[in-house]
């Protein structure tokens, strides 16, 4: 799948967030070494702490599948800056992804605008249990 695909796919996802109390509506999409994609919006919470990041539902998604072949994932969200994952998400797509993973970020509005940046520069200490 072409960047701009998966950047579609994401901001598809991001129209599907539940953002009732920020407004921040996110969307990812997460590509397969077999060009399949897993999508996932934000889901808010009135407790703060239950709300789930479009970054963590798709990949959680994927491996409820049976999936661990991660190539590349799509962020997309409205707002006037670009939506870079939180340190959970992070942190969690440091768990199932090597350190080359694509992270590709947009503003919706500006999809051809993107960013690219691999997972190891985006967390360049993570935390491991083994070496």
């Amino acid at each position: 799948m072409k960047t701009e695909g998966l950047l579609e796919a994401a901001a598809k996802a991001s129209r599907k967030a539940y953002a009732s109390y920020s407004g921040y509506k996110v969307g990812a999409a997460l590509l397969c070494a077999d060009g399949d994609v897993f999508v996932g919006c934000n889901v808010e919470n009135a407790s703060y702490g239950l709300t789930v990041c479009a970054e963590r539902t798709a990949i959680f998604t994927a491996i409820a599948a049976g999936r661990r072949d991660f190539v590349a994932m799509a962020i997309v969200a409205d707002g006037d800056s670009m939506p870079y994952p939180c340190g959970a998400c992070r942190q969690v797509l440091s768990e199932f992804c090597r350190e080359e993973f694509s992270v590709y970020i947009a503003k919706a509005s500006e999809l051809e605008d993107y960013e690219v940046v691999c997972l190891a520069a985006l967390l360049p200490h993570q935390f491991k249990m083994t070496d």
